[in-house]
Formats: C-alpha cells, sequence, structure tokens
C-alpha cells in the first residue's frame, strides 16, 4: 500500500508540473499579446521553443521509469530558453518554480540546490530590470525557491525512504522463499527418512527371516533333494537384502544433512572405532563446496570402504583422508591389513552388506571420476577417488 500511495504522488506531482508550466508559458505569452509590444513575435517564438523542448523530453517520467538520458544538457537547454523569455517579458518570472522542481527531482542535491540559487538570483535581477528593485522581486523568488527546496527534499528523502523499503521487502521475501524451499528439503528428508525406516522394518526383516529359514533348513536336511534350491533361494535372498540396505543408506543419508561431508567422516570414523576397535582417523577439509550429489557419492564411497576394512582387511588401524585441489576432490581410505587380490576380486565381486568394489567403482564412473587401487596381499590397502572438484557456486 505504501509504495502505491507513493506512485501516486509522484504521477499527481508530474502531471501538476506538467500543467503549471504549460500554464505559466501561456500566462507570459497572454500577457504579452495584451501588453502589445514589438517583442510580441519573439516572446511568443520563445516561448513556443521552451514549451516544444519542455514536451518533447517529459523529464520526470523518463527519470520514473528508470531510462537514462541527458538530464543536465536538457535542463541547460530549457534554462537558457528561459533566461531569454525572462529578457523579453517579466511574466516569466514564474516560470522559475517549476524550473526549481526540475533541478531537485533530476540533478544530485549538492548540483539542485546550486541550480536553484543561481536561478533565484536570475529571476530577482530580470524582475528588476524590468520593473525596477522592489520588495516583491526580491522577496517573491526567495520564498518560492524556500518551498521548492522543502518540497523538492521532503520528496527525495520520501523515495528513498520507498527504495530501503523497497530493498528490504525483497530481501524478507528472498528469506521466505529461501526458507520455503528449505522445509521442502526437510519435508523430503524427512519422507526418505521414513521410507528408509519402512523398508528396514518391512521387506530388510522378511528378507532375512527368509535368510535365517533357509538357512536352518539347509543344515537340518543338508543332503536332500531339494537342498540345492534351497542355497540358491539363500543365496538370492541374501543379494536382495544387500540390495534393500543399500536402497535404505541411499534414501537416509542423514549424516552428511546434518553435519556435512567432513562432519560425515568423522562421525563415520568415530562410529567404526568404538564398534570395530579398528582406530580409523580422519582428515578432512570442511570448506569443499561441492555438489550434495558429489558429497553424498564421497560419504557412500567412505563407508563401503571402511566396511570392507573392517570385515576383510584384518588390519590395525585405517584412515580417511579427504582433499581438493582447483580441478578435483580425492578422497583416500587406507589400512595396514593383509590386503587382497585385486585382480580377483574384479572377477569375482564379495557379497555382504557393504556396497563392494564394484559399487565403488559404479558411483565413481557415474560422477565422471576415476579410481586407483593400490593393494597386494599382506600390505594393506590404498583406496583412491578422484572426482571433477566441480563447486556448487562461482
Amino acid at each position: 500500500m505504501p509504495h502505491t500511495t507513493l506512485g501516486h504522488l509522484y504521477a499527481a506531482v508530474r502531471l501538476t508540473l506538467h500543467a503549471l508550466f504549460a500554464a505559466l508559458v501561456a500566462f507570459a505569452v497572454g500577457r504579452a499579446v495584451l501588453d502589445g509590444g514589438a517583442r510580441v513575435g519573439l516572446v511568443i517564438a520563445t516561448a513556443a521553443v521552451l514549451l516544444l523542448v519542455y514536451l518533447l523530453a517529459d523529464p520526470v517520467a523518463q527519470v520514473s521509469d528508470g531510462r537514462p538520458w541527458p538530464a543536465p544538457a536538457w535542463l541547460a537547454v530549457l534554462s537558457a530558453l528561459w533566461m531569454v523569455l525572462l529578457a523579453l517579458t517579466p511574466d516569466a518570472a514564474y516560470l522559475v518554480f517549476p524550473l526549481f522542481f526540475l533541478y531537485l527531482h533530476l540533478l544530485r542535491t549538492g548540483w539542485a540546490l546550486g541550480c536553484v540559487g543561481v536561478a533565484t538570483l536570475v529571476a530577482i535581477v530580470g524582475l528588476a530590470a524590468h520593473d525596477r528593485w522592489t520588495v516583491g522581486g526580491v522577496v517573491g523568488p526567495l520564498v518560492a525557491a524556500t518551498v521548492a527546496v522543502v518540497v523538492g527534499l521532503t520528496l527525495r528523502a520520501m523515495a528513498a525512504q520507498q527504495a530501503e523499503r523497497a530493498a528490504i521487502l525483497a530481501e524478507l521475501i528472498a528469506t521466505r522463499d529461501e526458507l520455503a524451499a528449505s522445509e521442502r528439503r526437510a519435508g523430503a528428508l524427512g519422507e526418505r527418512a521414513r521410507l528408509a525406516r519402512e523398508i528396514h522394518d518391512t521387506v530388510a526383516q522378511g528378507l532375512s527371516s527368509i535368510q535365517l529359514l533357509l538357512h536352518a533348513a539347509e543344515r537340518a536336511d543338508p543332503d536332500g533333494p531339494g537342498v540345492d534350491a534351497i542355497r540358491r533361494a539363500r543365496a538370492s535372498a541374501g543379494d536382495n537384502l544387500t540390495e534393500i540396505r543399500r536402497i535404505i543408506r541411499e534414501l537416509a543419508p542423514r549424516p552428511l544433512e546434518e553435519a556435512g561431508l567432513a562432519g560425515a567422516l568423522h562421525r563415520l570414523g568415530a562410529e567404526t572405532t568404538a564398534v570395530s576397535g579398528i582406530p580409523v582417523t580422519v582428515e578432512a577439509t570442511d570448506d569443499l563446496d561441492l555438489p550434495t550429489e558429489t558429497q553424498t557419492a564421497l560419504l557412500r564411497i567412505a563407508q563401503g570402504a571402511v566396511s570392507n576394512v573392517v570385515r576383510h582387511s584384518a588390519g590395525r588401524s585405517a584412515r580417511i583422508r579427504l582433499t581438493r585441489d582447483a580441478d578435483e576432490v580425492v578422497l583416500q581410505v587406507s589400512d595396514d591389513g593383509h590386503g587382497f587380490d585385486a585382480e580377483r576380486a574384479a572377477r569375482h565381486p564379495t557379497d555382504g552388506d557393504s556396497f563392494g568394489l564394484r559399487a565403488i567403482r559404479e558411483r565413481v564412473d557415474q560422477l565422471s571420476g576415476r579410481i586407483d587401487l593400490d593393494v597386494a596381499p599382506d600390505r594393506g590397502t590404498t583406496l583412491t577417488v578422484r572426482l571433477p572438484g566441480v563447486r556448487t557456486s562461482t
């Protein structure tokens, strides 16, 4: 509402200024015609040119619309024509009042006040040249200048205040939109967590029970005619359980959302140390500024690699190191375990709850990265993943 009211006020001021300027020009011409004299033709011609220059520019409207144009040059031409008309007829002195508002509206404050002062002096001198010095000829322009300055500076202050309010409103709207987006993300994360819990409590538990039952049936009759089918069914249930657990982890990346990638890696190291007894040290930079997809992939890769360390390496310690340079981000997971045969692992990916080497390779390939595996039996393993270091903002 305040913005609309101020806009209406400026529109009213603009229309009033146009009408006042035209009326004062017509008044000066009318008085010259009624008084007669040799200068009537010059007055009419000068007034016509002055009015034409004024109307063609429509300066107040252009400034209000934000279109750049040479206001000082236009004001100089308009002021020069006014001085010529003032030299021809004293009635042109009244035109100084709308000129005051033009100076105050179109020029910077210092220049505007200077022009108002000069125009006031010209009006006083012009009136004195026609009618000699009078009190009205001096006080009139001074009062007009004072009123114009007060009103003009007040309108400027109102405009500045309105611009500040508009900026605050825009900031509030942006904050509201950001909050709404954050709430939507939080809602999506909550729904993903709920789905993860539902899947874990239903499908995952069901598959785990099926595995146990099939394993019990296999032990009860290891030489029975259907034992091969039972084993295949148990293996299939195990594969599906592994896939379901991978989906659960995909749906609920809560450590990443809560603490960022570096915090999630530190939490992974602390939890692994507490559960397995294998010390896991973490070196991670906080200010990575990576897309969520890249951060999630790096966290999942680290989880899978650490899980392999705990389950298969028989190592006494492990380390997670996350760094970046101008072109790429590097994740390195190493241990001092007994290592493994990388070629055999590539031909026969291991089963289990971790992503496994194949899952890690798939993640790296999806993000156009590369993976280096420094491993050999009995001398530990170092997994190095390099991904393009695309930042979230420029």
